[in-house]
């Protein structure tokens, strides 16, 4: 098996084993494809317009771009739309904008994020979708969970399957088992389009410090990723503070 084989073989292996295990697609689902014209939505396009054609469940994918009017980059929308039309997937693009002096202590990215989350909301319930797949991998995940312990306090971060009862949603992530870096392999095996202009907060997140903090504890121990991730279902509450403390409580209160 040459090394490009090797690879897309890899990419397909974690691909399903995400969707199957996190019970990612039902029969008869139809999922909304977020594409944001990036390498990671694209691929995440090429991959489940494959499967509806091969694998059961069998379920079908609609792919949407959301253009923000009032921010300053540039995808080429055409390129989007012969990409998904290649690939039997209907394309549909949506305009919108946002106002960031509405909420000055959220950053733009989030302002942005939160308004294309909700237009992509919008065309789901347009086309009749009862999910919307986004295109964060594995990489994404866990620079979310090391953001939110350190930023927020909390160990959480984007699960690979959301239940939105709220907007009678499911949000899934079939690329959460997929490596960023082999995700830019494959970019450049099948020659995707960069975007025209890219937006000019990108620099600015601090998601951008926290991929260098991945790539240091990867440096650290490659196994790291793996760590991290299974951390995340291995919590030992009896050795945890807060556990410890109120146990603690209970026993000074029976005494």
């Amino acid at each position: 098996m040459g090394k490009e084989e090797k690879l897309i073989h890899t990419i397909n292996r974690r691909f399903n084993k995400g969707v199957v295990e996190y019970g990612l697609i039902d029969e008869g689902d139809k999922i909304l494809v977020g594409l944001s014209g990036g390498k990671d939505s694209l691929a995440l396009l090429e991959l489940l317009a494959k499967r509806s054609r091969i694998y059961k469940p069998r379920f079908s994918v609609v792919a949407a771009h959301v253009v923000m009017s009032n921010i300053a980059y540039e995808s080429d929308t055409g390129y989007l739309r012969t990409f998904s039309e290649a690939l039997g997937v209907p394309f549909v693009g949506y305009e919108a904008s946002f106002d960031p002096s509405t909420d000055t202590r959220k950053s733009p990215c989030f302002l942005c994020s939160w308004n294309r989350r909700k237009a992509l909301f919008t065309v789901a319930k347009e086309q009749g979708c009862n999910k919307i797949a986004l295109g964060h991998h594995q990489d994404d995940i866990l620079e979310t969970l090391l953001m939110n312990m350190t930023f927020q306090g909390a160990i959480s971060t984007m699960p690979p399957r959301l239940v939105m009862r709220k907007f009678d949603m499911t949000i899934i992530r079939p690329l959460c088992l997929v490596h960023e870096a082999e995700l830019s392999e494959l970019a450049r095996i099948r020659g995707y389009h960069k975007q025209l202009k890219n937006c000019p907060y990108e620099k600015d997140s601090y998601r951008t410090d926290m991929k260098e903090v991945l790539r240091t504890l990867e440096r650290m121990n490659p196994e790291a990723r793996y760590s991290l991730w299974n951390s995340m279902t291995n919590v030992q509450a009896d050795l945890l503070p807060a556990y410890a403390e109120r146990r603690g409580a209970k026993t000074r209160s029976n005494n």
